[in-house]
């Protein structure tokens, strides 16, 4: 007790000093997420209060989340706000990233898509970003992919740096960097994203010096199209990177030379997916993580284990080389006779394990009744394993139960993001939400939010049971 409010003073002190914002989390033994930032901004052109789509990174004790604050309708968001924990998810320090946008000081229109990684050997904590949009011309091209640096663990941020710019369009991009102290490639960062203006061609770029510069945009082996791209690294250097071939397939492709040239594509699976109702905007995106024995899982929504596709599970495959994948396997949630629909899953790796005793932690949304028309539920759920993956822990609730109206609202439908995340920090995992409280006087109230959980075991009992809020 004595030493985690030391801790917490330290933070706030800290925060005073740098002008930043603490407020306390979740504790290990909670489970409903707790706001871990908020949007500060009230231009009348976004919907306020709103943040969406967070993705995370965890190393050591640290957790660094990112994600939109502020959407617009027609796309991109005001900002991308920030959140780091230091204590393994006990406390948060929040802000905002600087000089991006015309209301933060910066030139372009708006932001989005924002992804989190770490290089250990600069001790440098990066976002990615992608930027569109001039004040006069707010959608649409120019467009760049931007990476925003951390050099004192999360807490301050820099103005970002250019991967890319172009005058067409891009989209979905993502950063991973190499962590594993014996590769050859270790401390080398890799930004992918897509070109929509020339049919979504998924491209790549190297850092070698902490994201500070990046090289050539570098595009696969035979120019292939599709988004949603998230590079793992593994321990022997080599990079995959698991992508959906625009909602068709989940294929891959990958580099063994430090990001200098990139291979053809080979095949995960086909995907066969079921549109949620509500119209909630979701897709089959991958979420791909890897173990300390350097083997790549990659999570996705699919309806092919319901009978006439009506619900989505969870469902992954492996790969030891981004070649050879596993067949696909449904992660068992709940029964296949059950009215659970899932979705938007995020999944994490311990990767201080692997093999058969790997710690798995994936996050997603679900529909306690899938076909529930204009009156959906829309929560957070929780599940792990502690053997790679073979068996499952029951489902927890971890969040509460959301009507679709208290969401941001888009030209693609209702909006808690594209994707979500789940991070490994000080051995539990941390699954982060976009949260939603009911409109108060018209106003939105949804918020990034975290958790803290302990991985366990499979199930005990006859049959998986969902856990529901009435």
């Amino acid at each position: 007790m004595g030493e985690r409010n030391i801790r917490g003073t330290r933070l706030l002190a800290l925060a005073a000093i740098l002008g930043l914002v603490v407020v306390s989390a979740v504790s290990a033994a909670s489970v409903l997420p707790q706001p871990i930032s908020f949007d500060p901004y009230t231009n009348t052109s976004s919907q306020h209060k709103t943040q969406v789509e967070p993705d995370s990174f965890g190393f050591g004790n640290t957790v660094v989340a990112a994600f939109q604050t502020g959407r617009f309708f027609d796309g991109g968001a005001s900002n991308i706000a920030w959140a780091t924990s230091r204590d393994a998810g006990r406390t948060w320090t929040h802000g905002v990233v600087p000089n991006t946008t015309i209301y933060e000081g910066g030139t372009w229109a708006r932001v989005s898509d924002p992804a989190v990684a770490y290089d250990p050997r600069d001790d440098v904590w990066m976002i990615s970003i992608l930027a569109f949009g001039t004040a006069s011309s707010p959608v649409g091209s120019p467009s760049a992919v931007l990476t925003s640096r951390s050099t004192d663990g999360g807490l301050t941020w820099g103005t970002p740096v250019t991967v890319s710019l172009t005058a067409s369009f891009y989209d979905k991009n993502w950063i991973a960097c190499d962590t594993w102290a014996q590769s050859p490639h270790y401390g080398n960062c890799y930004s992918e994203w897509d070109d929509n203006g020339l049919g979504n061609r998924l491209t790549m770029s190297t850092s070698s010096d902490g994201g500070l510069t990046w090289g050539p945009d570098r595009t696969p082996a035979g120019n292939p199209s599709g988004l949603g791209g998230q590079p793992v690294a593994q321990p022997n250097g080599n990079v995959v990177v698991p992508y959906s071939a625009n909602d068709a397939a989940i294929r891959s492709f990958r580099s063994t030379d430090g990001g200098a040239s990139w291979s053809a594509v080979t095949t995960v699976s086909n995907i066969s997916d079921h549109g949620v109702a509500g119209g909630l905007r979701t897709s089959p995106l991958p979420s791909a993580e890897v173990d300390g024995a350097g083997k790549v899982y990659v999570v996705w929504q699919d309806c092919r284990f319901r009978s006439g596709c009506t619900q989505n599970d969870i469902v992954m495959s492996t790969s030891m080389d981004g070649v050879t994948w596993s067949t696909v396997q449904r992660i068992p949630i709940d029964a296949t006779t059950s009215t659970v629909d899932h979705f938007i899953p995020g999944i994490a790796v311990d990767t201080a394990t692997s093999g058969s005793g790997a710690h798995l932690a994936l996050g997603y949304y679900y529909y306690p009744v899938y076909n529930c028309g204009g009156n959906c539920q829309l929560t957070g759920g929780f599940v792990s394993s502690i053997d790679g993956g073979t068996t499952w822990s029951a489902p927890k609730q971890a969040t509460h139960a959301m009507s679709l109206s208290w969401i941001a609202s888009t030209n693609q439908g209702r909006m808690v993001g594209d994707y979500m995340s789940t991070s490994f920090a000080g051995g539990t995992a941390h699954p982060v939400y976009a949260i939603a409280k009911r409109l108060e006087n018209g106003a939105f109230n949804e918020q990034a939010a975290s958790a803290t959980f302990s991985v366990s075991g499979p199930r005990l009992g006859k049959s998986p049971q969902s856990i529901r809020i009435h």
